[in-house]
């Protein structure tokens, strides 16, 4: 695995946004390095711990930023130790693939896009306007339903050009979830997924590609996760929450949606968060979420991949504060170790010890 300062963590996750490139560590990885696959949302926090563990324990991560669908069908098919999600899986397709599931860090999908005049934080959006130009009803930067949100915004006749995620996505998932919360057309005419049928709009592949889409097109809106937008200085927007204020996209807002979460609520804690209750909170916030097998085929394999995610758990805070990701609270920490004890060897006896 490459090492690199935190200046130069920065620069290549910007080269990785803006190239499309998707794998950490993929042309590094070597024998004993842990595998995993899945969810572009939480690679650049993924890829800062990686370093970071590599220096401390000079295991490595090869973790392959493919999107939540293909992370979810590699932990199937048992090609990857630990797969990666940002959509929880329901108890009964967690049962049914023998899988332990949890929750690794939270973070903020945010609005952004490439509009002549308009730097970042100078729109205001909200999601029903949202979801009018994801269904091609809202075409133009100077329709009125944006100017009314952003009265003393200069707006240009500029053509709006959607983008979206071209695969399967928990990006997409909780995007579309959000949307499918506040417009009820939205809801039966496009849905809610990993993957929809987008009506107008070009795709985009991970959060890497929508990035680099919204980047090279004038006109563009995209939807990232906020590390994506903030490392490589996209223009984003404000957006208007449960509670009717303005909020902007930064570690506060993504905390104040968060605080609330009943992790204990809902199988393998797949909670999902957006649209929450509070002035402050942000209303496309999410946790991205492991997926282990119950019974690993390589328990050496999986008690690597457990030892390195304690780890994160318990001493990333501080790496995942700088990219804007938000920690899980000590209380799900304790809920999320005690779930490590459900993936055992042959001998039924569990593969993680402290």
């Amino acid at each position: 695995m490459r090492k690199h300062s935190t200046s130069g963590l920065r620069a290549g996750l910007r080269a990785l946004a803006l190239s499309g490139a998707t794998a950490f560590g993929a042309t590094a990885a070597l024998a004993g390095d842990i595998s995993g696959a899945g969810a572009t949302f939480p690679y650049p926090i993924y890829a800062k711990w990686a370093d970071a563990y590599k220096k401390e324990t000079n295991v490595g991560l090869n973790y392959q930023s493919i999107g939540s669908g293909a992370g979810i069908k590699q932990i199937q098919a048992k090609t990857v130790t630990f797969g990666a999600s940002d959509m929880p899986l329901k108890g009964e397709q967690l049962a049914a693939d023998g899988l332990v599931q949890f929750p690794m860090v939270m973070g903020g999908v945010v609005p952004v896009m490439n509009v002549d005049g308009i730097k970042p934080g100078d729109l205001v959006l909200d999601g029903a306007t949202i979801a009018k130009i994801y269904m091609g009803d809202i075409k133009s930067w100077d329709d009125a339903a944006i100017k009314k949100l952003n009265p003393s915004a200069t707006l240009p006749a500029q053509a709006i050009a959607p983008v979206y995620r071209s695969d399967g996505s928990g990006t997409t998932f909780l995007f579309t979830d959000y949307l499918s919360k506040v417009s009820g057309d939205f809801k039966t005419k496009i849905g809610s997924n990993t993957s929809v049928k987008w009506p107008v709009g070009i795709g985009g592949k991970g959060n890497e590609g929508v990035a680099a889409t919204v980047t090279q097109s004038k006109g563009s809106i995209g939807y990232v996760e906020f590390a994506y937008a903030k490392v490589n200085k996209m223009t984003h927007a404000k957006m208007i929450n449960k509670a009717g204020k303005t909020v902007a996209p930064e570690l506060a807002a993504f905390q104040a949606a968060a605080a609330s979460a009943d992790w204990a609520s809902a199988p393998g804690m797949g909670v999902v968060l957006t649209e929450q209750a509070g002035d402050a909170s942000w209303p496309m916030t999410g946790a991205t979420f492991i997926l282990i097998h119950k019974q690993p085929a390589k328990p050496d394999d999986a008690a690597a991949a457990l030892k390195f995610f304690d780890w994160a758990l318990t001493k990333g805070d501080k790496m995942a504060a700088e990219l804007e990701f938000v920690s899980m609270p000590p209380k799900a920490i304790e809920q999320i170790v005690a779930s490590f004890a459900g993936v055992v060897g042959a001998d039924g006896k569990p593969v993680f010890k402290k």
